[in-house]
């Protein structure tokens, strides 16, 4: 079966190598995707030994939800840019992204799908552009009334 991935590139097919990029606000995380023992990493250190638990935990989400998949794959990740959450939700998209691309598989998107629908699609929101005359989108000159 053949899934449409347009946000993961198939490097090699034997051994089956994928590249997948996730992205939120300034955070921008590459996942490479390999045939493997459910090893992964995150900028060299293995996700485990990640500081802040909020941010493992947001990253382990598409590894859990793929189950026994996970454990066939090795994951390197490079994140850069944004604060930590960024960096957690970019790799979250990166790993579900690649793993779905990898595997081929339309169960698995759908699982994403149905835990949380920004998984494979990234967060929509933007920053408001900046308009003339004050200094940020909204901001305006404070009013007195007395």
């Amino acid at each position: 079966m053949d899934v449409k991935t347009p946000w993961a590139k198939v490097l090699q097919e034997t051994p089956r190598v994928v590249i997948a990029v996730g992205k939120k606000k300034t955070a921008v995380a590459r996942a490479v995707i390999k045939p493997g023992v459910g090893r992964v990493r995150i900028n060299g250190y293995p996700l485990e030994l990640w500081p802040i638990e909020m941010a493992r935990l947001k990253m382990s989400e598409p590894l859990i939800l793929a189950g026994d998949l996970a454990r066939k794959v090795d994951i390197d990740v490079n994140v850069a840019g944004g604060g930590y959450m960024g960096q957690a939700t970019a790799v979250r998209i990166a790993i579900a992204r690649g793993l779905v691309a990898f595997f081929q598989s339309q169960e698995l998107k759908e699982v994403y799908e149905k835990y949380d629908p920004y998984m494979l699609k990234g967060d929509p929101r933007r920053a408001e552009p900046k308009k003339p005359g004050i200094k940020h989108a909204r901001s305006k000159r404070q009013k007195a009334y007395r």
